[in-house]
């Protein structure tokens, strides 16, 4: 299989790191892959039409997009116990917090092409304001959760470590752990996982 990413994407993160933690990495080549906002990268649109990372090529010749389609069949693969239940409340708790971290992702790249691509001058900051206030709702309620995560590492962990990760790597300057002292405690004990630091991104 093959897997386009590059090491700045938190979605391709998700991935990376599911496969490692599923035992899966040895059967997955990572393909680095630039994309931006402004400048299609016209290999990848032969991937995937929205241009966009992560997509996985299948055994099969399968284009499989987004970050959660990925993990969710990179889940049938394995033998280790399943990250996403078949049916009933535990699977849509699952997808809930999956949509959660990935929500707060999705915020936290409107607010790097806001800050990074646009000139200063025609910054939007309410809008950017905006999307903050989405990211500090999901680390409340990451916050609350962390509290009484197992020490399995699932969606939620997964998800979680990719927020925060992103959080440092693009916006030091917002401090996320002084008002997420509880979230700051886990992932500092999570960041030393094998698949979290081997996708950090430099």
């Amino acid at each position: 299989m093959k897997l386009f990413m590059n090491e700045g994407s938190p979605f391709a993160r998700k991935a990376r790191i599911f496969a490692r933690e599923k035992g899966l990495s040895d059967r997955i080549q990572e393909v680095v892959t630039a994309v931006s906002p402004v400048d299609a990268n016209s290999a990848l649109a032969r991937e995937n039409p929205l241009i966009k990372i992560p997509v996985l090529v299948t055994d099969d010749g399968a284009r499989l997009y987004d970050s959660g389609v990925i993990c969710e069949y990179l889940d049938t693969l394995h033998e280790r116990a399943r990250a996403f239940p078949s049916s009933g409340p535990a699977r849509f708790e699952t997808l809930g917090q999956q949509a959660l971290c990935d929500g707060a992702l999705d915020a936290a790249i409107l607010c790097r092409y806001e800050l990074a691509l646009r000139p200063v001058g025609l910054r939007w900051n309410e809008w950017i304001e905006g999307q903050r206030l989405k990211i500090g709702g999901a680390l409340s309620v990451l916050e609350t959760e962390a509290q009484s995560w197992p020490d399995e590492f699932e969606m939620a962990q997964i998800g979680a470590v990719c927020v925060l990760g992103y959080l440092d790597f693009r916006f030091p300057e917002w401090e996320w752990r002084r008002t997420h002292p509880q979230l700051a405690g886990w992932y500092r004990a999570a960041s030393i996982r094998p698949s979290v630091v081997a996708t950090a991104p430099a």
